[in-house]
């Protein structure tokens, strides 16, 4: 890995964040227009805010393992070939008496100097980051990051920051002050209160009242886990994941009830974490009745992945609703090496087909959407093997980063993808049985257009300019014309015709697969597959 040349332009940099719960490295090649492709990640929980709030002095013990950590981290980084390596520190270290003691002691083990961030430098770093990874050009967003000494919040209207404030609301400081030593529900509404208290005097709410809400951090990546798996929904990453004013309710009032023991066996949240959860939630509740927003935003990058664009150097670009989903998704298929121009051909012919199918069939714009994406991708599994492609479309989609999407939207998009071809949807295919029903059914409906339309480029030549769809009392007639230049399209019909077995399970009915001239093309004798 150390030897492995770079793209050209790219530089790899590591981030370490000494937080107050945690120190985590990044070591990741940031692009000239700010992708981050991560190399490699490292944690440690040495706990340096536990017990600052009574003593304002960072612990011995505390100290030796964060130092230890961030050694172990530096080296990590060397081998790795990193140019740079930036070193901050947050609320714990920048509360804390003996901070001096603390960064001369790691510049003294590792051989870099520590950067102790302000409340305000720690919130644009969270900005940065929310900038580059969601849709923050239209409207109004706050930004919050929950760490485990302070609250960030950053107020931005059409990308541009209005307001930003730095709040002693961290999970391991208020976990000390209220939730020890054991959580209590009486205890948590006295937590609330006082951060309820703490917002009203910092944050206006004049204009911001229904907010865009993104989240950063552990806290928001532990309930979003929690939440998919109540939604038996597995992810590789909770980033995107949406989750509403209530389900954050209900996952807060369910916590604060189990003891400690029962909190660590809770599925989604890591058991390190689960001390220290229910102070965290109870922040995000509180904000969340501040601005009352309609749901919150799970983001899976944070100050990490700020501290990265900031040593390249790199601002990124305001994205406008939509422009970052498309953008990731044709960055996605272009380091597959896909092929583009069968991609697009399959793409238009299947959102034809869905605008003449989707109010029969109970599909919406957002199924539209997921439609559109996994045409564009089906065949990107191309970049591992031919054989079983669509297997391996699904694997690659599953597990890329893909922005401005929910994970159960990846997922179900790398699901239509899978079923362009091959067998059709089937409850014991891995993964696919444990969704829930209704998403198994839009899966199916979307799958079974997809692979009508890749059959109808069966050439792979875009001979297909259009098609037209007739609905009649026994069947479904698709017309297939010729694009410009094309001299018949007798080949792609026999592709359609011959993958139509799914779309008419769909629709309950024959489907037609017809010439411009009138023929009729039935492949039904050959049977379906590629």
């Amino acid at each position: 890995m150390t030897g492995a040349p770079l793209p050209i332009g790219d530089v790899r940099i590591a981030a370490i964040d000494i937080g107050s719960n945690s120190v985590r490295q990044i070591i990741a090649d940031v692009s000239p227009l700010g992708q981050i492709r991560v190399i490699d990640e490292m944690k440690a929980m040495p706990r340096l805010g536990e017990g600052l709030e009574a003593t304002a002095q960072l612990s011995e013990e505390a100290m030796e393992a964060a130092v230890s950590a961030v050694q172990r981290m530096v080296t990590l980084a060397g081998q790795l070939g990193a140019a740079r390596i930036e070193i901050v520190a947050t609320s714990a270290v920048r509360d804390a008496a003996n901070a001096a003691d603390f960064t001369a002691r790691v510049a003294a083990a590792a051989g870099h100097q520590v950067r102790v961030l302000s409340g305000e430098e720690e919130a644009l770093l969270c900005f940065r980051s929310a900038l580059a990874h969601f849709e923050l050009g239209a409207g109004r967003t706050v930004i919050m990051d929950i760490g485990g000494g302070s609250l960030e919040v950053v107020l931005s209207k059409d990308g541009l920051i209005e307001r930003v404030a730095s709040l002693p609301f961290g999970a391991v400081r208020l976990t000390e002050k209220f939730l020890t030593p054991a959580v209590r529900p009486r205890r948590v509404r006295a937590l609330r209160a006082h951060v309820r208290e703490g917002l009203k005097k910092a944050l206006p709410v004049k204009d911001w009242r229904g907010a865009q809400i993104i989240g950063s951090g552990g806290t928001f990546t532990n309930l979003a886990g929690m939440v998919l798996a109540r939604q038996r929904v597995a992810v590789r990453s909770a980033h995107g994941t949406r989750v509403t004013r209530v389900e954050l309710e209900h996952v807060l009032d369910w916590l604060q009830r189990l003891d400690s023991e029962e909190r660590q066996r809770v599925a989604g949240l890591n058991p390190a974490r689960s001390d220290i959860i229910v102070a965290g939630l109870a922040v995000a509740a509180e904000v969340l009745a501040r601005f009352d927003p309609r749901d919150l935003l799970t983001s899976g990058y944070g100050i990490r992945e700020g501290l990265l664009l900031e040593a390249a150097r790199i601002t990124p670009v305001v994205a406008d609703p939509g422009m970052a989903r498309d953008r990731s998704v044709r960055e996605f298929a272009e380091r597959c090496h896909y092929e583009e121009p069968h991609a697009r051909q399959v793409q238009m012919l299947s959102l034809q087909l869905f605008d003449a199918l989707a109010e029969r069939l109970d599909l919406t714009t957002d199924d539209r959407r997921i439609l559109a994406d996994a045409a564009l991708l089906h065949d990107v599994g191309y970049h591992i093997n031919y054989e079983k492609h669509h297997k391996h479309s699904f694997h690659l989609i599953s597990h890329a980063d893909l922005l401005g999407m929910t994970p159960a939207e990846q997922i179900t998009i790398a699901h239509v993808a899978r079923y362009h071809r091959g067998a059709p949807p089937k409850l014991k295919h891995s993964g696919f049985g444990q969704l829930e029903r209704a998403l198994r059914e839009r899966i199916v409906k979307l799958s079974a257009i997809l692979r009508f339309a890749d059959g109808m480029d069966r050439g792979h030549i875009g001979a297909v300019g259009s098609m037209t769809v007739k609905w009649t009392s026994d069947a479904l007639r698709v017309t297939a014309h010729e694009a410009a230049g094309a001299t018949n399209v007798r080949l792609e019909c026999w592709g359609a015709s011959r993958k139509r077995q799914l779309l008419e399970d769909v629709l309950g009915r024959r489907v037609a697969v017809l010439t411009s001239d009138g023929i009729e093309v039935d492949a039904s004798d050959d049977g379906e597959g590629e």
